[in-house]
């Protein structure tokens, strides 16, 4: 069956006629089009004369006009809504000989109904007089945020009283539930207010001089007259002047130097504390150490050899090859060799810790047969390709990750963009790669997108597009999980377009945002997300000068079933796109933005650039590059305290950050 585009070519070939019907709009119904996530809607159109009749002989195609990883439209205008969104259809009513009319509608892809209200703050005593909000989220059982309006109602409003919008006012000694509810979704909360003879209040600092960026913790206690503690009463906590922030708990970071007050607050009764805050102080200069200027086709990801002394260099948009570089020489690195696959893109190469396999994923293969390649690097100069894997991943395979476990063996995790499932595959024997397991987050087939994988210790973390940061258990052993069946751990997920609706106004709604990458380290996953308004989109495929935009979210795994968000990094111009971390240094390609470096050091909390945790940076553009003086800084791998950073328009950069206060000519 032709596609849609190939149908309306073949209608507007044909042979005009002498009279043909003049179709003056498109009318579509329904005209206010919304669908509920997992769900579909049929979209029906007619073709309208100047008087409002119907056209005779009309052809109505339906098409897709954005929106590419959140839903689908077919020709005869089934939606299917796989993600929360809003899908872009471009409706268009054609007879021989005329010329067609063209109509774009918005279907909005709303989440399903309320089914559980979350509360981020939850006091549970408090003195007569205090106040304190409470904040509380509504969520549906596919895990999307909605944006209810949520009521609170108190049991004993003579106890206690909450106003609207949250705000609690503990009034008089006793009991009270309080209780939150949005459609049919509702929440309780027990709260208690003590009568007590207040004596004093106190407040102590884990620190009294810190940096910014550094988490100060802040304890307060209330005792009675008699000098007893009272215990489990829950403050309000505040602070001046200047720029920062804390939680319920008295953690504290501040942004800018200078010395901040903090007051824990119980009403009428409160404590201060004071804390001197230094500046961060952690610049570097970043200094190009050798470079591989690429222009015959962009350039993707690099992976450095274990031996440090061989760079593979991927090409996309066109490109089919893998450079290998002979890196030995990081002042002169020079292409020793290549390997050529049928890809016009080569999104991902890895090798195995061994770095005697080398994986190649492909995307655009002329014969439609993508898959991965896996080549043979016992000779790390001169890779040669000794099998392929393309069972159900002929659509194409964007990302893929090898991991050993030593009771497992080998096994390379691959992306299938067809249907955004994981797949698991044995190379132990690398020339007879087998599939041994598969995992997709939701059974919905539209909107599933599995764009990147981090497996570190037997856990996946999966970044899902729509569906966030997925963490499975392959072997690792919290869930039972082996690399033939994979189980799910735990999910974060969030709200796309709140986070970037300002990126709508680029291009309008249907744009490209989704959780692209993540990389586990200590206590935390960092996860970056691609962003892309519909007129970037669309330049940045056809190889044009593009923007970018992004941020970096730092979960904390400490309890791996529950992650939560704690810190966040977003550029003031480009975007956020793969990163790689080496002790406290977290080293980035932030597209537009260039090659970035910040200091991670410590507990992680707020926003990270405010903080001055940036290190370094680099812009990556060049005279000589595909795109000549645009950066598209890609990403960054790291050896040998040397950062290699892959930019799509320029090739390779090779960077060392330089000893702190060293001036560099």
């Amino acid at each position: 069956m032709p596609t849609p585009l190939l149908a309306l070519l073949l209608v507007l070939q044909q042979p005009a006629q002498q009279s043909a019907p003049s179709i003056a709009r498109v009318s579509v119904t329904p005209g206010s089009a919304a669908v509920v996530v997992g769900d579909t809607l049929r979209l029906r159109a007619r073709a309208l004369d100047a008087g409002g009749r119907p056209v005779e002989g009309a052809r109505i195609l339906f098409q897709q006009a954005g929106a590419m990883f959140e839903g689908r439209v077919d020709s005869a205008g089934l939606v299917t809504a796989g993600a929360v969104g809003t899908f872009p259809v471009v409706v268009s009513a054609i007879v021989p000989g005329a010329k067609p009319v063209i109509q774009r509608i918005d279907v909005r892809m709303v989440p399903g109904p309320a089914s559980r209200i979350e509360l981020t703050q939850r006091p549970t005593r408090l003195l007569p007089g205090q106040h304190v909000r409470l904040d509380a989220s509504v969520w549906s059982r596919g895990g999307d945020r909605r944006d209810d309006r949520i009521e609170w109602r108190s049991s004993s409003p003579q106890v206690a009283r909450v106003a609207t919008g949250g705000i609690l006012t503990a009034l008089t000694p006793g009991r009270a539930t309080l209780t939150a509810s949005a459609g049919g979704a509702s929440r309780e909360l027990p709260i208690e207010v003590v009568a007590a003879d207040v004596g004093e209040v106190e407040i102590t600092p884990s620190t009294t001089q810190a940096r910014t960026g550094d988490v100060v913790r802040f304890r307060a206690t209330v005792k009675d007259r008699g000098g007893k503690e009272i215990s489990g009463l829950s403050p309000t906590w505040l602070f001046s002047p200047g720029r920062g922030e804390i939680d319920d708990g008295g953690a504290f970071v501040a942004y800018e130097p200078g010395t901040y007050q903090v007051t824990a607050s119980y009403g009428s009764h409160s404590a201060d504390a004071v804390v001197t805050i230094a500046p961060r102080d952690v610049q570097r200069v970043a200094k190009v150490v050798g470079r591989v200027p690429r222009s015959a086709f962009f350039t993707s990801e690099v992976w450095i050899h274990p031996n440090g002394k061989v760079a593979y260099l991927g090409t996309v948009l066109g490109g089919d090859r893998v450079y290998t570089i002979d890196i030995s020489n990081p002042a002169a690195p020079a292409i020793v060799d290549s390997i050529v696959v049928n890809a016009r893109t080569i999104n991902d190469v890895m090798t195995t810790a061994d770095g005697n396999y080398m994986v190649i994923t492909r995307e655009g293969a002329d014969n439609r047969k993508n898959g991965i390649v896996i080549a043979d690097t016992h000779d790390p100069l001169h890779p040669k390709a000794i099998s392929e894997f393309t069972q159900d991943v002929t659509s194409g395979v964007h990302s893929a990750f090898i991991h050993t476990q030593e009771k497992y063996g080998t096994h390379v995790y691959l992306t299938n963009d067809g249907t955004g499932a994981l797949h698991i595959v044995d190379i132990t024997d690398a020339a007879h790669p087998k599939e041994v397991g598969r995992f997709r987050p939701r059974q919905t087939p539209a909107g599933v997108m599995l764009h990147d994988i981090d497996v570190q210790n037997g856990l996946v973390y999966a970044s899902w597009w729509n569906d966030g940061l997925v963490i499975l258990d392959v072997g690792n052993g919290v869930k039972g999980g082996r690399p033939d069946h994979p189980v799910l751990v735990s999910q974060f997920k969030y709200n796309l377009d709140s986070l970037y609706k300002d990126v709508a106004l680029e291009g309008g709604p249907g744009f490209i945002r989704g959780t692209h990458t993540a990389w586990r380290h200590g206590k935390y996953v960092f996860i970056a997300d691609e962003v892309f308004g519909n007129s970037a989109a669309e330049a940045l495929f056809q190889g044009q000068v593009t923007r970018a935009h992004g941020r970096l979210q730092v979960l904390d795994v400490s309890d791996i079933e529950h992650p939560k968000s704690v810190a966040w990094y977003e550029p003031e111009f480009g975007g956020v796109h793969n990163v790689w971390i080496a002790g406290d240094t977290l080293y980035m390609g932030a597209y537009n933005a260039g090659f970035h470096a910040f200091d991670i050091s410590g507990e992680l909390r707020g926003d990270l650039r405010a903080q001055g945790r940036e290190i370094a940076n680099l812009y990556t553009g060049a005279s000589d590059g595909k795109l000549p003086n645009m950066a598209m800084a890609w990403g960054t791998v790291v050896k040998n305290n040397l950062a290699y950073v892959n930019d799509l328009n320029s090739g390779l950069w090779i960077v060392r950050l330089e000893p702190k206060n060293k001036v560099v000519p």
